[in-house]
This record gives structure tokens, C-alpha cells and sequence, in this order.
């Protein structure tokens, strides 16, 4: 199919395609950061049940290191704040590739059904019903 298209729709999925790799890598790293937020947030949990003359110990590496409640405390709380902030960024970039991608599809469609109306789109088709918004 992609060898009886034209060059411009040919460029056109190639970018679909690339936006979607691009989605599905986000996605991912998101998920991780998701996962490693939860974790965090219920070690800080768990630490707020703890006696804080409690002998408590960190993971560095494979090591097990003698650390401070207060260290301990410090460190998870700024971690759980770092991960909610790259949750938030994550969440972001992922809504725009989304964007960038319902774009496009919307693009590719109109080119392959309205024979490419010229660049920019000039002779294409309104804007219109819906689709870009009330800007």
C-alpha cells in the first residue's frame, strides 16, 4: 500500500509512525516513573510508622548502608518529589505527541482523500467542523 502513495502522505506516515514510536517510548518511561513514585511514596510511608531510633539501613548498589531517620526521611521525600514533577512532565509530552499525532492522522486523511490541496494545506479543505479548535 505505501508504494502507490504519494511522496507527501509517503513523509506523512513515515511521521505517524515515528510520533507513535515516540508515543509508546513515553509511555513507557512514564509507567516507570509511575512505578518507582508508588514505591517511594510507600517506603516514606512506611518510614513515618518507624520509631526513629530504629537502626535503619539504605541499598547502594548490593551494599546495605547504615543510614539516619532524618537522611532517610530527606532522601525519599525529595525523591517522591522529583518523580511526581517527571510524572507531570511525562504526562505532558505525552498528551502533545498525542496531539501532534491526531493531527497528522488528520493531515495524512485529508490529503489522501482530497488529493493534497497544496502546501500549507491552502486548497484542503476549511479548518473547520471541529477540527482545529476554537484558536
Amino acid at each position: 500500500m505505501q508504494g502507490n502513495l504519494p511522496p507527501e502522505a509517503q513523509d506523512k506516515l513515515e511521521d505517524l509512525q515515528d510520533l507513535q514510536d515516540t508515543a509508546q517510548k513515553v509511555a513507557a518511561q512514564k509507567e516507570q516513573a509511575e512505578s518507582s513514585l508508588t514505591e517511594s511514596k510507600t517506603a516514606l510511608e512506611a518510614l513515618d510508622d518507624i520509631d526513629e531510633d530504629t537502626t535503619m539501613y539504605r541499598e547502594v548498589g548490593e551494599l546495605l548502608v547504615e543510614t539516619e531517620y532524618d537522611d532517610a526521611h530527606e532522601e525519599l521525600s525529595d525523591s517522591v518529589d522529583s518523580l511526581e514533577i517527571r510524572v507531570e512532565q511525562l504526562t505532558k509530552q505525552e498528551e502533545r505527541v498525542q496531539e501532534q499525532f491526531e493531527d497528522l492522522q488528520e493531515e495524512l486523511q485529508q490529503m489522501l482523500q482530497g488529493g493534497a490541496g497544496g502546501p500549507g494545506g491552502a486548497g484542503g479543505g476549511p479548518m473547520g467542523p471541529g477540527g482545529a479548535g476554537g484558536a
